[in-house]
């Protein structure tokens, strides 16, 4: 089921990104908005990928120190940074229930992943901080539980190949500015 429901958000991503550009109205004042939100995304996401190491330690420092799903969070902003791009608010109410659909189930599935392999320190970690909108101050782990803070670092952005997600932002802005200046027409 998990395969196929991965299958399934995949495509439904791809379909849900060309009736998106399709139906997209950009302006210029929907663009600066809109990609200041995708950059806001962006920054997340980045920051979140330069501090995690999947799945050999449990990441508590940086964006992770705010909210248990920062690439979740910095996914969410992006999209929302999309919708305002295109032009088209209402296409948000679309967006919101394929995201909820999408990533509802995957993050509870992970608090189980994460519990078997992190245990008590997940826990606390879990009880301390909310899964997707974040805290205001960051988390400070116990001592006696407390892994060593990680530095953002370019070569773990890179090794969990954060960049594709950039690449996407500046690509999906590129589209929309050039549908904006009527190369690529206007839906009706």
């Amino acid at each position: 089921m998990r395969l196929r429901r991965r299958g399934v958000r995949l495509w439904g991503a791809w379909i849900l990104a060309i009736a998106y550009f399709w139906m997209a109205r950009p302006d210029t004042a929907s663009l600066w908005v809109g990609g200041a939100v995708i950059l806001a995304g962006l920054i997340v996401r980045g920051w979140a990928a330069g501090v995690l190491e999947k799945d050999r330690e449990l990441a508590v420092s940086g964006p992770y120190a705010f909210t248990r799903n920062p690439l979740y969070l910095g996914s969410f902003v992006i999209g929302a940074g999309a919708v305002v791009a295109g032009g088209r608010i209402w296409i948000g109410v679309v967006f919101l229930a394929f995201f909820v659909w999408a990533y509802r189930e995957t993050m509870a599935r992970e608090v189980g992943r994460l519990v078997d392999r992190f245990g008590d320190g997940y826990r606390c970690y879990r009880d301390a901080v909310p899964a997707f909108l974040p805290r205001l101050t960051p988390y400070r782990p116990p001592p006696d539980t407390a892994p060593a803070p990680t530095r953002f670092s370019l070569a773990r952005y890179t090794r969990n190949r954060e960049w594709e997600a950039a690449l996407g932002g500046v690509a999906a802005m590129g589209l929309l500015a050039l549908k904006a200046a009527g190369h690529l027409g206007q839906a009706g």
